[in-house]
């Protein structure tokens, strides 16, 4: 740390021709400690000395007098290198952080096996750290120290050396085969990560997290079927976790069994997003942030890094009225959807691309309750109830010289005993004295996943009831006193054809309210839906018609504008471009979405909008425009002081080139592009850094 602070000092250019006026007489480093919750902290004096100590969370001072300590510290700081590269889509879009100066981690192989070695040590304690927001409960298998090392061999396809680190970590505990038998399906040796699985299993049968890795084999091999059981069985071993869910309406989804994607997708159980520890700073009025010249506006015989260093921003050479946003467009709502909500709504968007919206609203009526039917549901129960009631006074008192009362059992002639007509309704009566304990095990009995066809529902409570309680008989005092429950009531009125049938008892005393209607629907087979899941549709909804509104026009301005289709630049700004394409890429429209963000990038200069551009470029496999993206990504970050390597954006889609074209292609597509010296030098670093760290693909 004093060696780097000390370089910091002959790095400070001239102002006007004159030596800097300012000097570093100090300086302090801090490094979150994850591990224990501590602060460490390097203070540097020059000329002087060095001091380290640790600060808690109260803010009380100690000293660091274990190595156990610097270990952990070392593991948390590359951690958070890996884990946050500007490339999240709850983050800052890519856009470099003010004032942050970033340096690779690893930046060599003997580096990373320090590193390596140390988050052995720490592998143990992983599950401190938390995990990601889908996932409630931290595992071996699923924490940020397990997700950053497979995030750092993955991106940079070399997921085979993530395998030997996990090789030695498997013998000792075997639901780390879960991470083991993921990364060598990601390498397609499928025969070891079958024999992981199958060994795991017998060791720990009952861990979700093997099953979901087992779920998405067979998916891959179309094995829908065996992966729906396996789904299920996950659900059954961890109900309460969020990707068990997920996965069950997937394969649901693959399947084609919509209506039962959408039960189990209600069914899912939604956590409050944790956001990172980062804090949220206002918009400053100013800054006055150092920011290299434009290598464009210099002569080629300049060099850029001796060139005079000015202050701003990458983005103070936007027209401000390019930012400009319509406040349709700021108030969308799937702007505040996070953690299990996005998920969620990617996989209500999936269902939609497969059907359409009219089909998606047919099976949403078809399994849910909608809103017109309760109503009527309800109106139906209280008309029923209110006439029960005037029936009640209407009819003769029987003769008992003990009257049974309401929630009492009275007593038939053959001495069974039965429910008084007091009974609540939905309740189901019991038989030869049974109580309501022996009704609700008989619930919990009928609950099973491999039945197609679900039980009677209680609306109030959403609670399945056994269907054998449909067959059992009413009671004689029940029907004597006209007494059912909603859902005998519900069944009786949508079979009978007209007027309800009167007993000789009620014909005596006729109901002054008339014949009641009858209903020609039930509300059996169908749940209510959760108030997330509503508001999901309703977002939905709101996303489609602002989509096909931007077709209809577009498609309006085409046929106008003939052969200048640059007249659209005119009705929309860069930063309204920039959310129809984010708008068009989570309804699964990539083609509509790339043609919005070039046009915001042809009026405006967009991190975001470049690095989605170079995303969609090298899933495609299209050498020239990602190389294009690269460039200009390279500069601009270039000129804000950002010189990490990997990980990153850039490196990790240009990995992705690498892999399926080979390195010596993509460098000649490179030379032939003939870019300025600078950048050409700038881009060549993510080559070098490929052949150091053996990438894959840059061997030929």
């Amino acid at each position: 740390m004093l060696a780097y602070l000390n370089s910091l000092t002959y790095s400070m250019g001239s102002v006007g021709g004159k030596p800097n006026p300012w000097k570093i007489r100090s300086g302090t480093y801090c490094c979150y400690n994850a591990f224990s919750r501590i602060d460490i902290r390097v203070e540097v004096r020059i000329p002087g000395g060095v001091d380290a100590y640790a600060i808690d969370i109260r803010g009380d001072r100690h000293s660091i007098d274990s190595a156990a300590m610097w270990q952990e510290s070392n593991v948390s700081a590359v951690l958070r290198a890996i884990l946050d590269d500007n490339d999240e889509p709850d983050g800052n879009d890519g856009e470099p952080l003010l004032g942050l100066r970033k340096f690779d981690p690893l930046p060599n192989l003997a580096a990373e096996k320090r590193f390596l070695e140390a988050a052995t040590g720490e592998f143990w304690k992983g599950w401190q750290l938390g995990t990601e927001p889908e996932v409630q409960n931290a595992t071996f298998c699923s924490n940020h120290l397990t997700n950053g090392i497979v995030k750092y061999f993955g991106h940079a396809g070399r997921i085979g050396e993530a395998a030997k680190f996990f090789q030695a970590l498997y013998e000792k505990d075997a639901e780390v085969g879960a991470v083991l038998a993921r990364v060598h399906l990601d390498t397609d040796e499928e025969i070891k990560a079958v024999e992981v699985l199958y060994n795991a299993l017998k060791r720990v049968p009952s861990s979700h997290g093997l099953l979901l890795v087992q779920i998405d084999f067979l998916k891959n091999k179309k094995k829908l079927d065996m992966a729906l059981k396996l789904a299920k069985l996950a659900v059954t071993y961890a109900p309460t976790e969020f990707t068990t869910w997920h996965k069950l309406t997937e394969v649901y989804i693959e399947l084609g069994d919509f209506e039962s994607a959408l039960l189990s997708l209600n069914a899912c159980p939604m956590f409050a997003y944790c956001e990172k520890d980062a804090h949220r700073m206002p918009a400053p009025a100013r800054t006055h942030l150092p920011l290299r010249q434009d290598p464009a506006t210099l002569k080629p015989d300049d060099d850029p890094k001796k060139a005079p260093v000015g202050h701003g921003t990458v983005n103070d050479e936007n027209d401000p009225r390019e930012d400009e946003v319509h406040p349709e467009l700021k108030r969308l709502s799937y702007l505040s959807l996070r953690g299990t909500f996005s998920k969620a709504y990617s996989l209500l968007v999936k269902i939609a691309s497969k059907v359409g919206w009219d089909e998606l609203l047919r099976h949403r009526s078809s399994v849910f309750v909608m809103e017109e039917e309760y109503r009527i549901h309800r109106a139906l129960a209280e008309e029923n109830d209110k006439g029960h009631e005037l029936e009640k006074k209407a009819l003769p008192e029987p003769p008992s010289s003990e009257p049974a009362t309401d929630g009492a059992p009275a007593a038939h002639e053959n001495g069974e005993e039965v429910e008084a007509s007091g009974a609540k309704d939905g309740d189901v009566i019991s038989e030869n004295g049974e109580g309501k304990e022996d009704v609700g095990t008989a619930q919990m009995e009928a609950i099973s996943l491999d039945d197609d066809h679900s039980s009677d529902v209680d609306h109030a409570s959403d609670v399945a009831r056994p269907e054998k309680a449909e067959e059992k008989p009413v009671s004689p005092v029940e029907e004597k006193k006209g007494r059912l429950s909603i859902d005998e009531l519900m069944r009786k009125t949508g079979a009978e054809a007209g007027n309800v049938e009167k007993s000789d008892e009620t014909a005596e005393a006729p109901n002054p309210r008339g014949p009641r209607r009858a209903v020609s629907f039930s509300f059996k087979n169908k749940r209510l839906c959760d108030k997330w899941l509503d508001n999901q549709f309703m977002i939905l909804y709101q996303d489609i018609r602002l989509y096909s509104l931007l077709k209809q026009e577009i498609a309006q301005y085409k046929n106008q504008a003939g052969a200048a289709p640059n007249v659209l630049m005119y009705r929309k700004t860069g930063a309204e471009w920039e959310v129809y394409g984010e708008l068009a890429e989570r309804l699964d429209h990539q083609d509509d979405a790339k043609e919005a963000y070039k046009l915001c990038l042809s009026q405006k200069f967009s991190m975001k909008s470049w690095l989605k551009l170079l995303e969609m470029s090298a899933n495609e496999g299209n050498i020239t425009d990602t190389l294009k993206a690269v460039a200009k990504l390279v500069a601009v970050l270039d000129r804000a002081f950002v010189e990490t390597t990997y990980p990153g954006p850039v490196a990790r889609n240009l990995f992705k080139l690498i892999k399926v074209h080979g390195l010596a292609k993509v460098q000649n597509a490179l030379i032939s592009m003939n870019l300025p010296q600078h950048e050409y030098r700038l881009i060549t670093r993510y080559f070098e850094y490929a052949e150091l760290f053996s990438v894959v693909g840059s061997k030929w």
